[in-house]
């Protein structure tokens, strides 16, 4: 993840450190996304990852740099997801409904849920002094959405009036709330609706020479 939140793997640590690492941030992050954060213990996390005390004490002394390294590690990867070529950088509409098309199609998404707000929603309860870091992992989210708006109006896809920055928060706002409420329901509807009037919202800013296609059906 690119100048991610503080947690990257310590340069030193071998291969197998690196392995051993990731293993435990791995078995922390499922704990907590089931069992919150104070529910977390380091007896649990120790049985879960096959590690010892005194490694998962080398690795993160403190309860509040294995919750930073977990920030990190969870932002990494729905980011890396987000940056992947498959929604071709988000410069088009084409790019947004693919990205729609992948969650709503999803048949596990209500159940599942958003890795990152589950574990946003955790962790905002807590006293730990991580909600910066939290921050800044959305807010590259928003940057992902944000800077393909951008690369859409220099392409003249996209009318210059509009405002990238408000579209890419309403983006990432109704996949949050869509989600949400998609769980609640057990019922992908409520993240279709969400999802699909967020980009036909950004659709009204398109250009004809972006080609305004009529928005695809859900699979």
């Amino acid at each position: 993840m690119e100048a991610t939140t503080g947690a990257r793997v310590p340069p030193k640590l071998t291969g197998r450190g690196q392995a051993t690492r990731g293993r435990i941030l791995e078995h922390a992050a499922e704990l907590i996304y089931a069992k919150g954060v104070h529910a977390t213990n380091n007896e649990q996390l120790r049985r879960a990852a096959g590690v010892s005390g005194s490694q998962l004490n080398h690795y993160f002394p403190t309860k509040e740099s294995l919750v930073l390294a977990v920030i990190a590690w969870q932002a990494e990867r729905v980011l890396a997801f987000h940056r992947s070529a498959r929604f071709t950088s988000f410069d088009s509409l084409d790019g947004f409904r693919e990205w729609a098309k992948y969650y709503t199609a999803y048949e596990r998404s209500y159940q599942d849920g958003c890795s990152l707000g589950s574990l946003a929603s955790e962790i905002i309860k807590t006293d730990l002094d991580v909600h910066e870091e939290l921050a800044g992992a959305f807010d590259q989210w928003t940057d992902i959405f944000r800077d393909g708006l951008l690369q859409m109006q220099r392409l003249g896809r996209l009318d210059a009036d509009a405002d990238p920055t408000r579209l890419s928060n309403l983006l990432l706002s109704a996949y949050q709330g869509g989600m949400l409420l998609a769980q609640i329901a057990r019922d992908v509807v409520p993240l279709e609706d969400a999802l699909y009037g967020a980009i036909d919202y950004v659709q009204t800013f398109t250009t004809s020479t972006s080609g305004r296609d009529v928005r695809s059906a859900p699979v």
